[in-house]
């Protein structure tokens, strides 16, 4: 009794927090929640899928009512922005990078000591969150992991690789 007790528990506090998470999000609603992952949509066609446990936060930067830059400091987001007006970008940062686009579908995962960003379609561009060196440009199977010191070095990203990510965030 007392395990199914904490089990139902367990399972209430954890749909609460998903409730909580998209009411906090102004213009996105959740559509999907998996094991693995929570899924938002969000206005001007924005898709997000959180990996479960994403430390994030969603944010409006031009006031304009519409999320355009989201805080990463832990586990992966899959966005799917697209494209945007010349003026505009859409930027995930996190403490070691900043990831910015103008539309395309790319994964951020951070942990403490690195970010790394994929490109499973369009281009992205990725910097040091501090600037420090030159950035690069990631295409479609693209990826790069920033650290705290050394080159941003852009590669292809084995089929494994990619596949593990993807999982994590129930795709």
């Amino acid at each position: 009794m007392k395990r199914s007790i904490r089990s139902g528990c367990v399972a209430f506090a954890f749909l609460l927090s998903i409730d909580i998470a998209a009411a906090q999000t102004p213009g996105c609603s959740t559509v999907s929640q998996t094991p693995a992952a929570q899924t938002l949509h969000c206005e001007g066609g924005i898709t997000i899928v959180a990996e479960n446990g994403a430390r994030y936060s969603l944010k409006d930067r031009n006031h304009d009512g519409r999320i355009d830059s989201a805080e990463l400091s832990s586990k992966a987001l899959l966005l799917d922005v697209p494209k945007q007006p010349r003026d505009k970008t859409f930027e995930v940062r996190t403490p070691q990078a900043i990831a910015a686009v103008r539309g395309t579908k790319w994964a951020v995962d951070a942990a403490d000591d690195k970010t790394s960003v994929f490109v499973a379609r369009g281009r992205v561009a990725v910097g040091r969150s501090g600037g420090g060196g030159p950035g690069v440009v990631l295409g479609p199977g693209e990826g790069v992991d920033v650290e705290s010191a050394g080159p941003l070095i852009v590669k292809r990203w084995p089929p494994a690789r990619v596949a593990a990510l993807m999982a994590r965030l129930g795709q």
